[in-house]
């Protein structure tokens, strides 16, 4: 099976790079599953029903979330009727789920959103949670998992795939909205620990850049938004699983708003 994964979108600069070219690529690759970060979608913070029904129109099949799910409270509703998942770890009174499972070409294809913990909001310990699901999932006879883990530290993204790589098809680090170049198949995982924003990239991860800026300068925080016009991209890894959940194949491909395209292969590892 072939499928994608696209990282954090942010704001109406990526959504709009989503509706350019997603469609293109699920035709010219022959995507049977897409999957998609939209914590940042709606205008940088959260996901509304108009942006989830928008983005879901452009052939995104499911979707993850982060520390920012919650931002739109409308999401709350949200969970019931879409495809959505936000960060399993989250205590489970939390609105939601952090697992949905889907048929893809007759395999039943699990898909796991984790949330790391440093500079993260108070949730449970993720590698206690994730051997648990795992494990479970591995009992019901289901090959096929892909992880989103959704984290500010490469180390804990690291230490995810050192603690899954054998049990798991693929780990998919977001949050950072920085691009990472070491995309791999290990041990039959695709990895890599940051798959990049989709949205501006002129700005700071996403952002217009003054605010940020000012912040490092002087301390003083404000309001991050984004600009209304700005120079893009769309990031995206586009992997394939074979019938025991074990990756194949996978690229990193990068698309900018000029239509320059940007592609590197996965290295095959074992360690």
């Amino acid at each position: 099976m072939k499928l994608a994964f696209i990282g954090d979108i942010v704001g109406k600069p990526g959504r709009d790079m989503i509706g350019q070219y997603l469609p293109r690529l699920r035709n010219e690759y022959g995507l049977d599953l897409v999957i998609a970060n939209y914590e940042n979608a709606s205008h940088g913070f959260g996901l509304t029903k108009k942006n989830c029904e928008e983005l879901l129109g452009y052939g995104i099949d499911v979707m993850t979330g982060g520390n920012h799910s919650w931002d739109k409270k409308e999401v709350f509703l949200l969970y019931r009727d879409y495809p959505l998942i936000r960060p399993i770890n989250y205590p489970r009174k939390s609105p939601g789920e952090g697992l949905i499972k889907v048929d893809v070409l007759g395999h039943e294809v699990a898909i796991v959103n984790v949330m790391g913990h440093y500079t993260m909001p108070m949730v449970d310990n993720p590698f206690v949670i994730m051997e648990e699901v795992v494990k479970e999932l591995q009992e019901n006879g289901i090959k096929h998992i892909i992880v989103d883990i959704h984290a500010e530290a490469t180390s804990e993204k690291l230490v995810m795939m050192q603690l899954l790589k054998k049990k798991v098809s693929a780990i998919f680090g977001t949050h950072t909205h920085v691009g990472t170049d070491d995309l791999a198949i290990i041990d039959g995982c695709c990895y890599v620990s940051d798959v990049g924003l989709t949205g501006c990239r002129d700005g700071v991860i996403g952002m217009q850049k003054d605010v940020p800026i000012n912040r490092f300068l002087t301390g003083i925080g404000g309001h991050y938004d984004i600009a209304k016009k700005c120079q893009a991209i769309f990031q995206l890894v586009i992997f394939e699983l074979d019938d025991e959940g074990r990756g194949v194949k996978a690229e990193k491909i990068k698309i900018y708003d000029n239509g320059e395209v940007s592609k590197f292969d996965a290295r095959m590892e074992k360690y």
